[in-house]
């Protein structure tokens, strides 16, 4: 591993989710002096990585990064496939639908269909969101293990809602109830008023590549059979062109 890069990719993960964080700040994640700090925050701001901000002394994710971002969107080849199905999907129920893939400790969002009633929605790919505290997230951790413990291993699971799973023991018992079921239900967990429910997307390996979801307002919630039915219909449809041999997934080896 070279040390440089990897330090620069742990400041960039520590400033994710929209924080700020000073020199002494990152130096305290990275466990490293401030000059040293300093050194490698400079060329990623040179870069466009990371920019200060307009009237203080604390760092943030650049503008780079979201060029890269959509470059990389744009190559995903699950992504590709899937726009078919998922605004098939969300014609069908009338709900908004997501598409998202494992970002670090939490899930990108690489497709949105937003609801097809006409109302302004806010565009969300290229959103993130804390695993725990999602659907997306929730299949994804239950059929990739190693991604559990990465995100696990990060310290104590953020709350964003009184809804959010922050026990690990609590979220584990709701891990295997994905893995019983083949779907995870976020219940205003990361979003007061939201209810979504996911599915998982194989790839041609057999293996969880992403998640399907449909969202809708918590008042509506359960989210109805039929619901349930058509998204793991719009999943299958995507495994199948991506090549899955069958559906849904296995869980992915940790070796």
């Amino acid at each position: 591993m070279i040390q440089a890069i990897d330090r620069a990719a742990k400041i960039l993960a520590a400033l994710q989710g929209s924080r700020h964080l000073g020199i002494s700040d990152l130096g305290a994640v990275l466990d490293l002096p401030p000059s040293t700090v300093h050194g490698i925050v400079k060329s990623l701001q040179a870069h466009g990585l990371v920019v200060k901000e307009p009237h203080g002394q604390r760092y943030m994710l650049g503008p780079t990064l979201l060029q890269l971002s959509n470059v990389y969107l744009d190559t995903l080849d699950v992504r590709a496939r899937a726009m078919r199905w998922t605004g098939d999907l969300a014609e069908r129920t009338g709900l908004a639908v997501r598409m998202g893939v494992e970002f670090f400790s939490e899930v990108i969002v690489i497709h949105h269909e937003p609801r097809p009633d006409g109302t302004r929605q806010m565009p969300e790919t290229g959103l993130t969101i804390p695993a725990h505290a999602s659907a997306l997230g929730k299949v994804l951790l239950a059929y990739h293990p190693a991604f559990k413990d990465s995100v696990v291993a990060k310290g104590p699971l953020r709350s964003l809602t009184a809804e959010t799973i922050t026990d690990v023991d609590e979220l584990d018992k709701a891990l295997s109830e994905v893995l019983a079921t083949g779907w995870a239900l976020e219940d205003e967990e990361a979003v007061l008023g939201e209810s979504s429910i996911a599915v998982p997307v194989a790839d041609r390996d057999g293996e969880a590549v992403a998640a399907i979801a449909v969202v809708m307002p918590a008042s509506d919630s359960p989210i109805p059979e039929t619901v349930l039915t058509l998204l793991r219909e719009a999943a299958r449809n995507v495994s199948r062109e991506l090549g899955a041999p069958g559906w849904p997934p296995s869980v992915a080896r940790t070796d």
